[in-house]
């Protein structure tokens, strides 16, 4: 089980983030999203990240009013989809936002994609947000160096986090290496590159060796980077053994792990996305 108390990140804007999060992306429906976040919740995850374009967020708040926890027992992840950015937008779906997840506040608002057009007045929308105490943190998510670079020049405060993609076919360290002198903590949205690499014969041997699934090494292997993950799984065991890493991978196989990559993207390009102002099919 996951101890939170001893698992969590200092923001460099002092407030603290649980390491480890669940994902809740294409949960829909309230009793498999009521038994999900009751399975982790129990298995020691304190935190639940969700966004505008998931669709879910009324359905999350409502599983989450239904552990009859305090508001502080839990970390709330929320993301501004592209087609509501933009200052007012930004303000107002929030707002909605806040509504349907049934919270004064959410503890981490992110630019779920950055989009040319709408770039800075977001960002201000977002330091605005935070000053009102509709949010406690503010970050970003798919943003790469240049990005971030390009933030610098007007933001009055920077993104305490900044949630990616990265896996072992996709290690992402020079942008990693970046966050980290920034002060900004990375995130690893499917960190298990979508199923992609839990067949790989070299993860199946540390696995195998460790008594654990492949799945249990790859989210070790980020932890031991120092970064947060959200795994996301509808599966009730699953969910439990993805918060059972109370073990450690030694340097080797941590090596082992960073030789994988493949700079194998499972999801968007961020540049596209930002130039196009919108997701596309990959």
């Amino acid at each position: 089980m996951f101890e939170p108390d001893k698992s969590t990140y200092q923001l460099a804007d002092g407030n603290q983030m649980p390491i480890l999060g669940f994902g809740t992306y294409k949960i829909n429906k309230p009793e498999l999203m009521t038994q999900s976040v009751q399975t982790a919740y129990e298995a020691g995850y304190r935190l639940f990240d969700t966004a505008q374009y998931y669709r879910n967020e009324k359905v999350l708040g409502d599983a989450i009013a239904r552990l009859g926890v305090s508001r502080d027992k839990v970390f709330i992840i929320d993301k501004v989809t592209e087609m509501n950015q933009g200052h007012d937008l930004t303000i107002n779906s929030t707002e909605f936002s806040l509504e349907q997840l049934g919270t004064d506040y959410v503890d981490l608002l992110l630019v779920h994609w950055p989009i040319a057009d709408k770039f800075f007045e977001t960002w201000k929308a977002f330091e605005e947000l935070k000053k009102q105490g509709k949010v406690r943190s503010i970050g970003v998510s798919n943003f790469t160096r240049s990005q971030l670079e390009l933030l610098k020049t007007q933001a009055d405060e920077m993104p305490v986090v900044n949630q990616i993609e990265t896996h072992p076919y996709f290690t992402q360290q020079p942008m990693i290496d970046f966050n980290t002198k920034q002060s900004i903590i990375t995130q690893a949205w499917s960190p298990l590159g979508r199923g992609l690499v839990l067949d790989n014969p070299m993860l199946e041997k540390i696995a195998k060796h460790h008594g654990k699934t492949p799945a249990q090494i790859v989210l070790r292997w980020d932890i031991q980077r120092g970064i947060s993950i959200i795994p996301k799984s509808q599966t009730p065991q699953r969910i439990k053994e993805n918060a059972e890493l109370d073990f450690e991978l030694s340097d080797d196989e941590q090596s082992m792990l960073d030789i994988m990559n493949r700079n194998q993207r499972t999801g968007n390009e961020p540049e596209l996305v930002y130039e196009l102002g919108k997701q596309y099919k990959n």
